[in-house]
């Protein structure tokens, strides 16, 4: 039998992480890829467009981690979203203050990095308060405080994918109806919807394979167990948006301790903030943003603490689990991406009644 070389294959899937990011950001920043302005176009313009290709993402990525299980080349009860306990309260919760947040902080965990890409310093004070929340809740304060509380309530199920309950037809037909009820739109058929939406999509099946194939062990010569090398969950994982600031910042703090290393999650948000840059500077889009009110400057530390722990408490953002988690059929995905939506129209409608206000 070869021999397993663990550092080769971890540098193989970071690496694959990385170009992920870079297309994907360079994807989200041309073709302005973002859930909470798909929110606030429907609210405030009724504007389906950008909503649509988020829809048009999940489609095709639901169709395609379908295909790879069906080909069994990944095993969703193998993912980040594959446990046995259905966090209802938590998905709940944490997409509300998710939700919430995001609009505060002028979008999501993804936008922000492709904001800092384009020249936003308000959005590196995002990223910064969002990654430290998000640590706090993980393994600091929050985090016993969560698991104390929203996590003592929960529905035990086989496996939160229903991919594994029902099998991959039900993700494929989904999928496909998901696919088709959006082209038979006019809005759904603009070039800009469905090529964003299909690009976006194609990314999330890449890093499940990525991560799911590229970067599974039967057996670890270490541990002789099972493993998915370089994640930070040690479960096979997707596009999220949330975690790997929070592990990102742990790096970066703690660069000398040798247990700490790039992990897929870590390569693809830099890849995303990489990729955004490389649009900016190349079509002379790039442009220096700060803030100019005090107000500001509260409204985005504040939105993005909400993030933080919100999407650690539901499990994920709108790419883990308005994208990620929905193609694998997560059950909690059908209760945090409509909370995170719901979220955002509470504080699009905050918004409003504050600027009536004022004026």
């Amino acid at each position: 039998m070869p021999e397993i070389n663990i550092p080769q294959i971890a540098a193989l899937v970071v690496w694959s992480g990385l170009g992920i990011g870079l297309v994907l950001g360079a994807v989200m920043q041309h073709f302005r890829f973002c859930t909470m302005g798909a929110v606030a176009d429907v609210v405030n313009f009724g504007d389906w467009s950008r909503a649509k290709a988020w829809m048009l993402a999940i489609a095709v990525a639901l169709i395609g981690a379908a295909v790879l299980t069906a080909s069994g080349l990944i095993s969703p009860q193998k993912s980040l979203y594959g446990g046995e306990r259905l966090l209802w309260l938590s998905a709940l919760v944490g997409g509300l203050m998710f939700g919430f947040g995001m609009v505060l902080a002028g979008g999501c965990g993804s936008r922000t990095l492709t904001r800092i890409g384009g020249g936003s310093l308000k959005s590196v004070v995002v990223f910064l308060v969002m990654g430290l929340f998000a640590y706090m809740t993980l393994k600091g304060i929050f985090g016993v405080l969560r698991v104390n509380t929203v996590e003592k309530l929960f529905i035990p199920m086989p496996s939160q994918s229903l991919l594994v309950v029902f099998g991959a037809s039900a993700g494929l037909g989904l999928g496909l109806l998901l696919l088709l009820s959006i082209l038979f739109t006019a809005t759904g058929r603009k070039p800009a919807v469905w090529l964003s939406g299909v690009l976006v999509g194609a990314l999330t099946v890449a890093a499940w394979w990525v991560s799911g194939k590229l970067g599974y062990l039967a057996e670890d010569p270490n541990t002789l167990q099972e493993a998915f090398v370089a994640t930070n969950s040690g479960r096979m994982e997707a596009l999220s948006f949330v975690a790997p600031f929070a592990y990102l910042l742990d790096l970066l703090v703690l660069w000398s301790d040798q247990s700490r290393a790039v992990t897929f999650g870590i390569s693809t948000t830099l890849g995303v903030v990489l990729g955004a840059l490389i649009y900016a500077l190349t079509t002379k889009t790039f442009r220096w943003e700060g803030f100019s009110q005090t107000e500001d400057l509260v409204n985005h530390m504040l939105g993005g603490a909400l993030m933080g722990v919100g999407g650690v408490v539901a499990g994920g953002c709108t790419f883990g689990q308005g994208i990620s988690a929905l193609s694998m059929l997560s059950a909690a995905a059908f209760i945090a991406t409509p909370s995170i939506v719901f979220g955002a129209w509470l504080a699009l409608k905050y918004q409003e009644k504050r600027l009536e206000t004022i004026s």
